[in-house]
């Protein structure tokens, strides 16, 4: 991964926008540095992240009416012979039409003048504890499925990552993993030890960088000690906790990338906020970062600016979401100025 073309607070954002507008989701994809192709669940459910990449697994219902994705064990085994036949071929692997509105849209554009792209899919950590089987067990639970499960996913996020690749030397796909704040739940049923163990043969096997995001709470060690390229996170609302775990430091100056969530996207909170106050709400955590040896040329250099949270809900969402776009490239900007780094 060349550090250069992915930090330097460059611009990034998750996949999923509250629009309904294709071509106007797609146009403030473009404005980022780092654009992606956006996911747009208020349009369609198909474009729910759970649902747009459980297509061709085995045994999934989709209730349309409910926006409820479960699976059938029954069905499963029904139908993984016909899967495994057809698991061989690569494109098996990709969206169809019929479960995304902007991929190729998105890959139709004029990419060349970006210094990265990006995609982005759920894990199949946070997908196998979401979908429950009839009984209402996650299906990660199961010990066949959920090995089927990584093999899947693994394949998904590298047909993405080639078709990508086709377009731009420089791809990264987000493995967007909510889930793994349960894993530490003691009511989770699911181990950490087993998570640490399927989430580091699935880094593994996958092609180009290597990235996790996620707006949740984990145990962080659990991830930065993990083999991860760029790590993407909440860090206006969860940002006074990580900086406190010494391996952010350590994972910082050995290379890794982080990509701070410090726009908010909710109305009401990115009103009382301005492009000085996120700027020394950042500056701060940084700060903490220096005293733990980390040198501000390298936390720059090594750094992407997103916004903290998807925002699909809520008041003014659409409008909301654009502005914190807008403070995303006024605050970047407003860093590399104030610290003297050429963009």
């Amino acid at each position: 991964m060349k550090v250069e073309n992915f930090g330097k607070c460059k611009t990034n954002a998750m996949g999923i926008l509250p629009h309904q507008d294709t071509d106007r989701a797609l146009e403030f994809s473009l404005s980022l540095d780092i654009p992606f192709w956006p996911q747009l669940p208020k349009k369609n459910i198909y474009e729910d992240m759970y649902i747009q990449f459980s297509e061709n697994f085995p045994g999934i219902n989709i209730d349309e009416n409910n926006f409820k994705i479960t699976l059938n064990k029954e069905k499963f085994y029904e139908e993984l012979p016909e899967y495994l036949e057809k698991a061989e071929d690569e494109d098996f692997y990709g969206l169809s039409d019929d479960y995304t509105l902007t991929f190729n849209k998105f890959l139709e554009k004029d990419l060349d003048k970006y210094p990265a792209i990006k995609g982005q899919i759920i894990g199949p950590i946070s997908f196998g504890l979401k979908i429950m089987d009839e009984e209402k067990k996650p299906i990660i639970f199961h010990d066949e499925i959920r090995y089927l499960l990584f093999e899947f996913f693994r394949e998904k996020i590298n047909y993405q990552y080639k078709q990508l690749y086709k377009k731009h030397d420089n791809v990264m796909i987000h493995i967007d993993e909510p889930g793994l704040e349960f894993v530490f739940n003691s009511f989770s049923g699911y181990a950490s030890e087993s998570a640490r163990e399927d989430l580091s043969q699935l880094l593994a096997g996958i092609e180009g960088p290597k990235v996790i995001h996620l707006c949740g709470n984990p145990d962080w060690d659990f991830l930065l000690k993990q083999d991860l390229d760029l790590l993407s996170f909440d860090a206006y609302s969860k940002g006074e906790r990580i900086i406190n775990y010494p391996s952010l430091a350590e994972f910082i100056n050995g290379g890794g990338i982080v990509a701070w969530g410090i726009v908010p996207t909710h109305y009401e909170i990115l009103e009382k906020e301005s492009i000085e106050s996120l700027a020394d709400r950042l500056e701060n955590l940084w700060s903490t970062l220096e005293k733990q040896g980390v040198e501000r040329e390298t936390i720059i250099n090594n750094s992407q600016l997103t916004p903290a949270t998807c925002s699909i809900m809520g008041a003014k969402n659409v409008e909301t979401v654009e502005k914190a776009y807008e403070y995303l490239t006024k605050l970047k900007d407003h860093i590399l100025s104030k610290n003297n780094v050429e963009a």
